[in-house]
């Protein structure tokens, strides 16, 4: 165990491998934080599509292409999606790996952001919209004042732990030429083939990260609650 951990000291301070890994950290939480927003912004979209296309024919076609979508990035592992992004869709462009690795977890996470969205909406009880109609606002103008903050309200648990999820899903972003915190641990235990300790401080990293975001998550569902019963 103490040749492990020498092997592991050498590698991660005499050697700077604790740059990867706080680069590896940074890439990480952007990745996943943004892949969340962006998945937040197209999700709403494709939800208010799909509980727009039972009111509207014309809604119905961007209601299938919605169903499509999310049928795909739903239905294909996340690792396969980068693969396909990276050596296709990206191959002749020269962008960015995190980037590239941002634009597919942000699509990945608009497909499952979606479903909770327009689980969200349907939840919101159809009086609110009825009311917002009888009071001469148009059907958009309901929908982001009266009927959207009360839907977030109710995904807020669900949308913390789809941020938990990508932030694990992460360690496969690695494949893309992306330094994330698994590829940076595994290039400090492929140095010299000890992998026990810089697994083990790997899982510790993700372990520390998601119990942060789980306290932030609680912390908001309590000041939610707090601010309902005010009012």
């Amino acid at each position: 165990m103490r040749v492990m951990w020498e092997a592991f000291y050498d590698q991660f301070i005499v050697q700077g491998g604790y740059k990867n890994v706080l680069l590896g950290l940074r890439n990480t939480l952007i990745i996943a934080i943004a892949g969340l927003v962006i998945g937040i912004i197209i999700g709403t979209i494709v939800a208010s599509v799909q509980v727009a296309g039972k009111r509207n024919k014309v809604a119905r076609v961007f209601a299938a292409v919605g169903d499509v979508y999310t049928g795909i990035f739903r239905g294909t592992p996340i690792i396969v999606q980068l693969l396909i992004f990276h050596y296709i869709i990206f191959s002749g462009i020269n962008i960015d790996g995190l980037l590239e690795a941002i634009i597919v977890f942000g699509l990945n996470s608009g497909a499952y952001v979606a479903e909770i969205m327009r689980g969200g909406i349907l939840s919101v009880d159809i009086g609110q919209m009825e009311a917002g109609r009888t009071l001469g606002l148009s059907y958009p103008t309901t929908m982001i004042k009266i009927v959207y903050p009360q839907a977030i309200k109710n995904v807020i648990p669900t949308l913390g732990n789809e941020l938990i999820a990508l932030t694990k899903d992460t360690s496969v972003a690695g494949y893309v030429a992306t330094m994330d915190l698994t590829r940076a641990f595994r290039l400090i235990a492929s140095a010299n083939y000890e992998y026990i300790i810089p697994y083990l401080m790997l899982a510790l990293v993700y372990l520390v990260i998601i119990l942060i975001f789980t306290f932030i998550i609680r912390f908001v569902e309590r000041r939610l609650r707090k601010s309902e019963r005010r009012s």
